[in-house]
């Protein structure tokens, strides 16, 4: 059975085999390149996700074409860009190529309309992005970056940002990072742990909560020890 080779006829099993070599193939590529790979798409990641769905596709629907061809294209593709991003680390011409400087398209209320060009952004976009980041009028904002992965980061002016506890001169509090000690009705047991906490006292405080652990959706425990509880509904 050699679903590799291009073939007149396949089987169904054979056409299974080849959809899940191809499957798991993809997920190796996609892991070996990276998260900001598919999480965070530049420029080079544009190019890599679009050939890849092209080679990898043909194979998966036509029984003429052989599946090993098509891994082979992809795994010199993987090596030239997993090599490429490496070299793009030390060498900061290929850096600027393949991951540009963030272009300034808002700066001290003012619209840079040139950079707009420049990143092909109109006024609309523009001004959509910026209410994303709940920001009514232009001029409240400091600094707006076009960055590399196609998104907008805004910055705002002094005055019109929020006040944090440091400049009311507050004494700050402690961080708490409420810890999941149940998730769907079960036990997490490496998070119970990192409270300090074991299973019987969770179950005990359970009781005196008159709850039940099946009817528990998320249960969160904080610093100072409460028992946060969620129920389905």
């Amino acid at each position: 059975m050699d679903f590799y080779q291009e073939q007149e006829n396949l089987l169904a099993i054979e056409w299974i085999l080849r959809a899940i070599v191809a499957f798991f193939f993809m997920l190796f590529a996609v892991k070996l390149m990276g998260q900001r790979s598919f999480s965070q798409l530049r420029l080079l990641d544009f190019i890599m996700a679009l050939i890849f769905g092209n080679i990898i596709a043909h194979p998966l629907s036509d029984q003429h074409l052989g599946l090993k061809g098509s891994l082979i294209t992809m795994s010199v593709l993987v090596i030239l860009y997993v090599t490429t991003t490496m070299t793009g680390l030390h060498w900061h011409p290929l850096r600027k190529l393949i991951d540009p400087a963030p272009i300034p398209l808002v700066k001290n209320g003012q619209i840079l309309y040139k950079n707009l060009k420049k990143a092909r952004i109109s006024i609309d976009v523009l001004f959509s992005e910026l209410r994303k980041h709940r920001v009514i009028d232009i001029q409240e904002v400091a600094l707006a970056l076009f960055e590399s992965n196609g998104t907008i980061t805004s910055f705002l002016q002094p005055q019109y940002q929020t006040v944090i506890q440091k400049d009311l001169n507050l004494p700050p509090k402690p961080f708490d990072y409420p810890q999941v000690v149940i998730k769907e009705g079960k036990i997490n047991q490496q998070e119970l742990s990192e409270t300090g906490k074991n299973e019987a006292w969770l179950l005990e405080q359970l009781q005196k909560q008159n709850t039940k652990l099946p009817d528990i959706l998320l249960a969160t425990l904080d610093h100072h020890e409460h028992l946060h509880v969620m129920y389905y509904k």
